[in-house]
């Protein structure tokens, strides 16, 4: 079993939480294995989450881009929060996934994939050549174009 938390406790928490709803198993007879961390490159995740509302139960599936997938499922807590003000406590993660840059279906993240992004660069500073740059100018600088 895999858990998403922002800590030891929450995990051991979490993990006997979803554990007592599979299986009838004692906190003596169970034990976490391992926690494991490990930095990649950035790379595309899907999550599948059924959370509960003020409404009612909900399933969604969400895409976002990390470096791990502990770091994807953080996101998708605080963008739950955010969006949803869904707490931690009503979310529960089906599925996280890698997605390929082919197969992303959201269009916020497909506009990220673009080989030849580039992002403006508004209120530059000119700066003259050094034999005509002056210690002190009376007036402030223009950074438009």
């Amino acid at each position: 079993m895999r858990i998403f938390a922002p800590n030891v406790v929450v995990a051991k928490s979490r993990f006997w939480y979803f554990l007592k709803k599979l299986r009838k198993v004692k906190k003596a007879a169970g034990e976490i294995v391992s926690v494991n961390i490990r930095p990649e490159q950035i790379k595309n995740f899907g999550i599948w989450i059924r959370y509960d509302s003020r409404s009612g139960t909900h399933n969604m599936y969400k895409e976002y881009r990390a470096m791990t997938r502990v770091e994807a499922v953080e996101t998708c807590y605080q963008d739950m929060a955010a969006r949803h003000r869904a707490r931690f406590r009503s979310v529960q993660i089906i599925r996280v996934a890698e997605v390929k840059d082919a197969d992303v279906r959201r269009q916020y993240i497909k506009q990220i994939l673009s080989p030849k992004l580039a992002f403006p660069l508004p209120h530059r500073l000119q700066t003259p050549p050094k034999a005509n740059r002056a210690l002190y100018v009376a007036k402030r600088p223009s950074t438009f174009y």
